[in-house]
């Protein structure tokens, strides 16, 4: 992780020269600054590049997709960039285009637009194959995506034959086999819509995912990788002129300093807030914490080519040693609940009521070592200081309770996020999380786990018979089948070959000044649009 001080990242941000109360006379909106852990892993704000918490936070301010979520409401599609849209057969699904969006470079949005942001934008134009991985500099010879683009690319739109351009306000989703998830698909960040003309006229592919050209309420005004990002308010934004001119985020990667900013006037929002640091906020009458649990897993992943994971029979040790209950009611104040596997209850039918949890059994985590011949081999951690909130006294509970059943598990601090994944000897365990972008299977461990998804592209866990099932749960288009398939995906990654511990559904709590009417979403995203943002409470 950075090392940048509270007060440095403060700093820093203030030596962009940009003042918080007026760039006009005739502009008396006010601006916000906000106090968050991390900004971007990558050091980029193109969405495919940056898949991560602090990503999904961010890009709604900036881009939108052809459908929208309710972020603040029940998580249900509401329209976006497209305002209709008709299954034309099994394989297209055709959308009507919103009249009279804008750019941030004052272009009016098309079909082309779409149809570049679907394509070129995603996988390039000379036919790549998404293997390897990227660099924090991939993108700086050229305006060909890197390796890692190309791959989530196919794996959020594994069916995409094609965007075929009806109309100036019309385009079609043409997929190579039915798929019933496609108006999910385009809801996800992966997919939203930004500007040909602004990509075309960019330097290189890293100058442009540093400042994509959207249609959001607000344009990206300054970068600063690990330091500071500021937006600006886009006034011809469709959606009504955003409430506040100036949005300012700053790293301030320690909570004290997060909450010391917030009290001190220096920021407007603190995010990341651990629930024991609530009650502390709220004495302050001036000040109030809002969240929830959201659309995000808290898990463990394992690299089953760690000689002593090698054994399933280990890693299935680790799952029944966890005690989750006793980490949500100690850690979160009992603020979070323990889902039924790596799924949601917004998948809908396809969620599976009945699914268990590997049960809490230290007896049975010691009947497994010693079938497999456990002799108390090192068990390495890679660990990061707080990406995730409470991650530092969550993995001293987690070793805690694996050492009560005779298992050595070391933590290995690292500072950043390629370190945690990066191929070299003695990578075993790390702390990951799993966000549902819509209501389904595909959205939620498909997104991890599977043929040519991240812990395969790691080489930390992969399963013929499970990528065999993903491959077909993709294809189907019987709910009943998808459901089996599922249930069978669940039983191989969570208890036969295990490539994950489920620990609890993550919950996100913002600290702000009480005098803002504002409400957290049901997810990572921060809305700050002019229906969720409003002065003077």
């Amino acid at each position: 992780m950075s090392g940048i001080t509270r007060r440095g990242a403060l700093a820093s941000a203030g030596a962009l020269a940009l003042p918080r109360i007026a760039i006009g006379q005739s502009d008396n909106r006010p601006s916000l600054t906000i106090a968050v852990q991390k900004i971007s892993n990558s050091n980029t704000l193109e969405t495919p590049r940056e898949q991560s918490n602090v990503g999904f936070r961010l890009s709604g301010l900036y881009a939108e997709p052809l459908i929208d979520t309710d972020w603040t409401g029940d998580l249900r599609p509401l329209l976006g960039l497209a305002t209709a849209w008709r299954r034309r057969d099994e394989h297209t699904v055709e959308f009507d285009l919103r009249e009279g969006v804008r750019f941030h470079d004052g272009t009016p949005m098309t079909a082309e637009d779409v149809a570049f942001s679907f394509g070129e934008r995603l996988f390039g134009t000379q036919g790549q194959s998404g293997e390897g991985r990227s660099s924090i500099l991939a993108g700086s010879a050229g305006r060909e995506p890197p390796a890692e683009v190309v791959a989530v690319g196919r794996a959020t739109f594994p069916n995409l034959a094609g965007i075929e351009v009806v109309g100036p306000r019309t385009i079609r989703y043409v997929t190579s086999r039915p798929d019933v998830t496609v108006e999910g698909r385009v809801g996800v960040n992966v997919g939203v819509i930004l500007s040909r003309a602004a990509f075309a006229a960019s330097e290189n592919w890293l100058a442009w995912a540093r400042r994509p050209v959207g249609t959001g309420p607000y344009r990206i005004a300054d970068y600063r990788p690990d330091q500071s990002l500021t937006f600006e308010a886009h006034d011809e934004y469709w959606g009504g002129r955003p409430p506040v001119r100036r949005i300012r985020f700053v790293e301030v990667p320690e909570v004290s300093g997060r909450v010391a900013a917030l009290f001190s006037g220096e920021v407007d929002f603190a995010c990341d807030i651990p629930p024991d640091q609530i009650t502390l906020v709220e004495r302050n009458p001036r000040f109030e914490v809002l969240g929830s649990p959201i659309n995000n897993i808290r898990i463990m992943g394992f690299d089953k080519t760690h000689p002593v994971l090698a054994d399933a029979r280990v890693r299935r040790a680790m799952t029944h040693a966890l005690d989750r209950q006793a980490i949500v009611d100690t850690l979160w104040a009992g603020r979070t609940q323990i889902p039924r596997g790596v799924q949601l209850e917004s998948y809908g039918p396809m969620y599976l009521r009945d699914w268990e949890n590997p049960r809490y059994d230290p007896a049975e985590a010691r009947r497994l070592l010693r079938e497999a011949g456990y002799r108390g081999q090192p068990i390495p951690y890679r660990l990061l200081r707080d990406y995730y909130v409470n991650q530092v006294a969550n993995a001293q509970v987690m070793v805690e309770m694996w050492r009560a059943v005779g298992l050595n598990v070391q933590i290995e601090m690292k500072e950043n996020s390629s370190q945690l994944t990066e191929r070299t000897p003695g990578r075993g365990i790390r702390d990951w999380s799993n966000t549902s972008t819509f209501g389904d299977p595909v959205a939620g461990i498909l997104r991890s786990f599977g043929p040519r998804r991240e812990a395969e592209l790691n080489g930390e866990w992969t399963n013929e018979e499970f990528n065999r099932a993903a491959d077909e749960l993709v294809a189907s288009t019987d709910m009943a089948r998808r459901a089996a398939l599922f249930r069978r995906m669940l039983e191989i990654v969570e208890r036969e070959d295990p490539g994950l511990i489920v620990l609890h559904q993550a919950a996100s709590f913002t600290a702000k000044r009480r005098d803002i009417a504002w409400r957290a979403s049901k997810g990572w995203a921060l809305d700050f649009r002019s229906h969720n943002l409003r002065f003077g409470a």
